[in-house]
């Protein structure tokens, strides 16, 4: 759900110094979690300007523009074709933020360009927004657009938003009145009384109109009528309010029925009543009937769906889109208003196998019965307003819901008892007054009657919970349990491991195991059967995963998307297949690096052999140092085939590393996986310590001139063998392949150090051994020396 400001202040009145920022927080401390928070439009250093002169750049499709923005006018380089002298426009003036980057000053073909002139989709909106103007040319604003104003308030859309992730059980909180009531709770504010007065002509419906309700899944349904009505645009208010909320304006009507929703968190449906015919009838649909959707999708529907149907056809999906066949249109004169409670079991069902809309997210949650009737009037108020529409007189209603208002008593001292916290009784029931409750004391017990529209609440520990969350858990104060506890216990390797990585660079990160089953096979080249879940909650985690990559790469994108380019992160984590006809885990260890890494070389970009040191280095403190290697085979396709490598550890296989292929992502991304229960089967020897050598060290570097297929760490072990057993260090610390040397050759610069326990070495110890090691290299290669 996301909360527009402007639409929630029409009915509560929030204090203008509170942030949005902060109101999203104060929502968050009594349970309604959020996702984003702040301005609907993120652009900032815009201001409304006018073209005063406009002159073709030769040879290019491009304009110099000469553009008055009140306190000076500015030249302007700009590739629109609707461009024209006249036109006030949206200016981005340098320094300027926009979603796709900061505005400077730049030379275009000689010509100085101190701004931008935008178009709506610069703005950010989406593109289910916009028309082909808004996106193909700049925004031309209207004449009484004010020259050195704001163009974002001038277009209505300063607003602000967040955009929550509800709880399942919180369908209230789905619709403006909803969340205003939450507010009034949470800043002892009053929620205000909707507008639903609006005149009926004499002519009643049932003269006209008809419903037939022949399943018990609809316990609500009720129809009204309204006559000549104008099909337009809507009002900038309506349609600002709805972009906000994140629906796509369309007209008048259509706009007006989604409004309500947002408004009361009920559903409508307005039908073409001259092409509906006189009765509406609810049924089940039968096996494979077919209904074309308000999306001109074939639905094929089957006897567990709810549908509409006039005496012919189905002409709706009951809770879910209305048919195409009696889709109000620019030439529909007169409708039919529906607002209707289906069951949110057969809803959600349907919703699952043929499409989620707004309205079947509000009916698989639960719908007040006192807020359906309430929309059918506020629905009639704004047509009459906005749509010019006479509304006929009466309502045909079927009504086999229950609307009582639901009595729960309370004992005080059991709040506290279950709180752990002392609230005196008084202040427990202003708390549930606030929230909307009516409530009645007697002595320690409150007898509280709940509104119908807070489904969730059923029992008295539901009403403990109100109490708790607007009280405020932070001011609940914890106490240790009293209770005869054993002594845990933990993984000291893995423990080790995540120590480790976080002393390496990399951030610590926790993921969801459950991932789409298209992805499971992913990152591996293993044969195993992947784990699907039978009831899935959504498409997008219906499997476990196998690998962990997947996982991190959805982090690394999320990120991404939020402008943080330099990642370097880790997870320990289970992976989980089927095998031998039985469930199976392993616990695996996965890094993924891109752009910059910090630790030890500021701003050093991460490439492969970062990634490789890091591996390395981890391999080495768990006790394999000289024990593992890296193997060259077929990769799995989501690597880079000459980036990569396979993890060997004593002639095992226990993970791979290397560079995503360009096909997974265009952008340098650097991934290692380590399966840790294959890795701790093979057991390491006791650390050996020895005492630093106090006798100095003596370093040499060389570099070799070799095959380019050669791998360096077989040059390592001839240096090694060469050198014996006062070589104590090799490190590479160049690497060069370019037009300096042949096209199928490769520089590789090696730093060595010498020393011995015993004494100080001399240059001609040193040198005899320097030499060898250069022999035996130039010999098992054919390596040229560089520089030599």
């Amino acid at each position: 759900m996301i909360l527009s400001r402007k639409f929630v202040s029409d009915y509560i009145d929030l204090n203008d110094s509170l942030s949005i920022n902060e109101i999203a927080e104060d929502m968050t401390n009594v349970g309604n979690e959020y996702d984003y928070a702040g301005p609907l439009i993120n652009c900032t250093n815009l201001i409304i300007g006018e073209v005063i002169e406009c002159n073709d750049i030769p040879d290019t499709h491009l304009h110099i523009c000469l553009v008055d923005i009140g306190k000076e006018r500015l030249s302007i380089v700009c590739g629109a074709p609707n461009v024209k002298k006249g036109l006030r426009v949206i200016v981005a003036l340098p320094g300027a933020k926009l979603p796709d980057g900061e505005i400077k000053k730049s030379n275009i073909r000689g010509f100085e360009s101190n701004g931008m002139l935008c178009s709506i989709k610069e703005l950010g909106l989406d593109n289910k927004f916009l028309t082909a103007k808004d996106i193909e040319g700049i925004a031309e604003l209207g004449s009484d657009a004010i020259i050195g104003e704001d163009p974002i308030k001038y277009l209505g859309l300063d607003d602000e938003i967040i955009d929550f992730e509800l709880t399942s059980n919180r369908g209230d909180l789905l619709s403006i009145i909803g969340m205003a009531y939450e507010l009034g709770a949470i800043y002892g504010k009053k929620v205000k009384t909707m507008d639903t007065r609006y005149k009926e002509i004499e002519e009643s419906i049932t003269n006209q109109f008809n419903i037939d309700i022949k399943t018990s899944n609809c316990s609500m349904f009720l129809a009204k009528k309204a006559k000549n009505i104008t099909i337009k645009e809507s009002p900038s208010f309506i349609k600002n309010r709805l972009i906000a909320c994140g629906i796509r304006p369309i007209n008048n009507v259509v706009d007006i029925s989604n409004y309500v929703m947002l408004e009361t968190g009920q559903p409508l449906h307005y039908y073409d009543a001259n092409r509906l015919g006189d009765t509406l009838i609810v049924r089940m649909a039968k096996d494979n009937e077919k209904l074309i959707t308000l999306d001109s999708e074939e639905r094929i529907l089957s006897k567990d769906d709810i549908v509409i149907a006039n005496k012919n056809e189905a002409v709706g999906l009951a809770g879910v889109m209305g048919g195409l066949t009696t889709e109000v249109e620019n030439d529909t004169k007169d409708i039919i208003i529906e607002a209707a409670i289906f069951d949110s079991i057969k809803v959600r069902k349907t919703s699952k196998k043929i499409l989620r809309s707004e309205s079947s997210n509000r009916f698989e949650k639960g719908l007040d019965p006192k807020r359906t009737r309430l929309a059918v009037e506020r629905s009639c108020y704004l047509l009459e307003k906005y749509a010019d529409a006479e509304i006929v007189s009466d309502m045909l209603v079927y009504d086999k819901s229950s609307v009582d208002d639901k009595i729960i008593e309370l004992n005080s001292n059991k709040t506290n008892s279950v709180l752990g916290i002392d609230i005196d009784i008084e202040k427990q029931i202003n708390i549930l007054k606030s929230l909307g409750f009516v409530v009645r004391k007697n002595k320690n017990v409150i007898k509280v009657i709940v509104p119908s529209r807070r489904l969730d609440i059923n029992i008295q520990e539901d009403l403990i919970e109100e109490i708790g969350r607007i009280y405020g858990m932070d001011n609940i104060k914890g106490k240790l349990p009293k209770l005869d506890v054993v002594t845990g216990n933990y993984n000291r390797k893995v423990r080790n491991i995540r120590h480790k990585l976080a002393n390496l660079g990399l951030d610590e990160a926790f993921s969801y195991t459950l991932i789409p089953d298209s992805e499971v096979m992913k990152f591996t080249n293993d044969d195993f059967e992947p784990v699907l879940l039978d009831y899935p909650m959504s498409e997008d985690k219906n499997a476990l995963r196998y690998s962990l990559l997947y996982s991190l790469k959805e982090i690394y994108l999320y990120n991404k998307s939020h402008n943080q380019n330099n990642i370097s992160i880790f997870e320990v984590g289970k992976g989980f297949y089927k095998g031998n006809n039985s469930y199976k885990e392993d616990l695996k260890v996965a890094g993924l690096l891109s752009g910059e890494y910090y630790i030890d070389i500021p701003n050093k970009k991460a490439d492969f052999y970062t990634l490789k040191g890091i591996v390395e280095e981890l391999l080495y403190f768990l006790g394999y140092d000289s024990r593992y290697s890296f193997v060259i085979d077929s990769f799995p396709k989501e690597f880079h085939p000459y980036q990569s490598a396979y993890i060997n550890v004593n002639g095992n296989i226990i993970g791979i590393l290397g560079k995503l292929h360009p096909k997974e992502s265009k952008d340098d991304i650097y991934v290692f996986e380590i399966n840790l229960d294959k890795l701790f089967t093979i057991k390491t020897g006791n650390i050996k310590y020895k005492e630093f050598n106090k006798y100095p060290s003596i370093k040499k570097d060389l570099a070799f001139i070799v095959d380019i297929e050669i791998p360096s760490e077989d040059i390592i072990k001839v240096i090694k063998k060469s050198g014996g057993k006062n070589l104590t260090n090799i490190e590479i610390f160049d690497l060069y392949i370019g037009d300096k040397i042949d096209s199928n050759k490769k520089s590789i610069a090696f730093s060595l150090t010498f020393e011995d326990p015993r004494k100080t070495l001399t240059d001609e110890e040193v040198m005899e051994i320097f030499n060898k090691i250069i022999k035996d290299v130039e010999k098992k290669y054919k390596a040229i020396l560089r520089d030599k």
